[in-house]
């Protein structure tokens, strides 16, 4: 009793604080002034959303009790574009090191990079460690710095998959699998102690294909031959900064203070008092907000995380709600296209459908265009095929056009470990179908099996149908297999390579649209209950990530087979690259 009154004090104690900080938080002015010769400082330290959140706990550090409202995908996109024009912004100053968010994502930004550099203004970039998607952006930037003490990361991409096999023989846990295709490989970790062929050759085909991309532009921006930075990464001739220098990744060996004292050069301030940089926030802030005046929209819903059933929240997508924003839009007189932004590696089948069922009576009253973003795989496929036209960036993840089930008989793990038994009774045959607590039987192993098979003929023939493809040519490229962007404009699965804005410039020229705005589906509210929601999980989610550091990803990955339920259409390898 003493411990449950003590940790219900503390709790108080720590929510008394939170809502201090947040009253504290509102008052501040929301606006901002820019000043003249400002330079826009770039740090992107937390995961990069879609969208920018409102949700005051999505980015609330429970450290310090401040919140980070770090700007999403687009509206850092929106940021970098703006300063291309805006007088007040000299340069931008990229001040990274490790980013967390996937390389597509990375791509967008530093797309957006690259377009600013068109207003001749500089880029400078500085850090003490650069990991290979840090130095990826970096290698825009005019200029690369870093720490003479510091490390460039260059060696090559790799993938590793966890396999449970072992620790469930241990525990006497026998997994129930059916699947359709040899590439679906999501199941692979339950019954197998490393991975087969087929996962090997398309984890493989896909990383190399990621890699050649990157290669290429980092040589198009360093002017370094591919041929000699795979040589760089392949004899991992980097291994102190003074390397880097050397093979010409970076353009010098600086510290912070070298640093500072260019930037007030290139910004004509005399010392580092003097010095505007301007975080990203905080120009978002200065950003007047535009009363849009156009009747013709596009309606831009976003479609990131697992795909489950019902509302869902804003980490996942629900169903229900994801299926009624894109209602919403068809039945929207004024909104003329849609643009279906996906972030997805799957989950859900059933759920996965009842999208699909919304997009294709969508797209027989008005253009809609799906624009993948680091992943869309699986279910995010399956809900993007049946669009009028499918961008991707060259490094998504995307096809994996499979099915699987995964049910577990804990049988022997109750009995042999825990000294438990179950007994009962039933009224038919099948009533206890699915019992963790017994193996399948043949008959009932043959009806999941059946399942799955409609649901991958189902699959594949909408597959076919919204992409005009003969139905062999699906199933030879289905299978479970995942494809780059690249790849999958090759086989046929994408239209184009491109981004969220040429999403857009497509679903305007679809619909005959000069003058449109903008509106963002599902609409975000910051009620008290989605407030108390995002409190617990993002305590959660931070005390979790201190905990286990890199390890989280795999928590993450247990997490998400507690939350499978039903048939799934997964993604079936994650791939981290650093």
């Amino acid at each position: 009793m003493l411990g449950a009154i003590l940790s219900a004090f503390a709790l108080l104690i720590i929510g008394i604080l939170i809502i201090v900080s947040l009253v504290a938080n509102a008052s501040k002015d929301t606006t901002s002034e820019i000043n003249s010769n400002s330079i826009l400082h770039i740090i992107l330290n937390n995961d990069i959303v879609e969208r920018s959140s409102k949700n005051p706990f999505k980015n609330f550090d429970f450290n310090n009790f401040d919140q980070d409202k770090q700007p999403g995908l687009t509206d850092i996109v929106a940021l970098i574009n703006a300063a291309s024009t805006d007088d007040k912004i000299k340069a931008i100053y990229l001040d990274i090191d490790e980013i967390s968010s996937g390389i597509a994502s990375v791509e967008e930004i530093r797309n957006a990079l690259i377009n600013f550099k068109k207003s001749k203004k500089t880029i400078i970039s500085y850090s003490e460690v650069y990991t290979q998607k840090a130095y990826y952006l970096a290698s825009v930037a005019d200029k690369i710095y870093l720490n003479p003490a510091g490390l460039l990361e260059f060696k090559g991409f790799s993938a590793k998959v966890m396999f449970y096999k072992g620790a469930l023989e241990k525990l006497e846990i026998e997994p129930e699998i059916i699947r359709v295709g040899s590439f679906k490989s999501a199941v692979e970790p339950y019954m197998l102690d490393h991975m087969s062929d087929s996962s090997k050759l398309q984890t493989n085909v896909l990383l190399n294909s990621i890699y050649q991309h990157f290669l290429n532009q980092v040589s198009k921006e360093r002017n370094i031959s591919t041929k000699e930075l795979a040589a760089i990464a392949n004899e991992l001739k980097v291994q102190s900064a003074q390397d880097a220098l050397k093979y010409k990744l970076v353009d010098g060996l600086k510290y912070k203070d070298e640093i500072i004292t260019e930037l007030s050069k290139i910004s004509n301030t005399k010392n580092e008092e003097e010095l505007q940089l301007v975080g990203l926030s905080e120009y978002l802030q200065s950003k007047p907000i535009k009363v849009e005046t156009a009747t013709d929209k596009i309606a831009v819903i976003y479609a990131a995380g697992e795909i489950v059933s019902g509302s869902g929240n804003e980490d996942n997508i629900g169903s229900e709600r994801v299926s009624a924003a894109i209602r919403k839009a068809r039945l929207d007189k004024n909104v003329k296209a849609v643009v279906l932004r996906i972030n997805s590696p799957g989950g859900s089948a059933l759920a996965s459908d009842v999208i699909w069922r919304e997009v294709i009576l969508t797209k027989k009253v008005k253009p809609v265009i799906a624009s993948m973003g680091d992943v869309a795989a699986s279910g995010g496929y399956y809900i993007a095929c049946a669009a009028d036209q499918i961008i991707a960036e060259p490094n998504t993840i995307t096809g994996s056009i499979g099915v699987f089930g995964v049910l577990f008989n804990a049988e022997k793990f109750f009995k042999n470990k825990l000294g438990i038994t179950f007994d009962g009774t039933k009224t038919a045959e099948f009533a206890d179908l699915g019992d963790y607590s017994r193996p399948l039987s043949p008959t009932e192993k043959n009806i999941i099996q059946q399942s799955v098979n409609q649901i991958y003929k189902d699959f594949t023939n909408k597959v076919a149908a919204g992409r005009n493809l003969p139905i062999q040519k699906v199933l030879n490229i289905a299978g479970g297999r995942v494809w780059s962007g690249s790849d999958a404009l090759r086989i046929g699965l994408v239209d184009s390579l491109g981004n969220m804005n040429d999403a857009l410039k497509l679903a305007a020229q679809k619909a005959n649209l000069k003058d449109y705005r903008i509106i963002n589906l599902p609409e975000e509210t910051a009620t008290l209950e989605k407030i108390l929601t995002g409190l617990s999980g993002k305590i959660k989610m931070q005390f979790l990530k201190a905990e286990y550091g890199e390890g989280y990803q795999y928590y993450q990955e247990f997490a998400n087979i507690k939350s499978m339920k039903g048939i799934q259409t997964r993604l079936p390898v994650n791939l981290y690259i650093q």
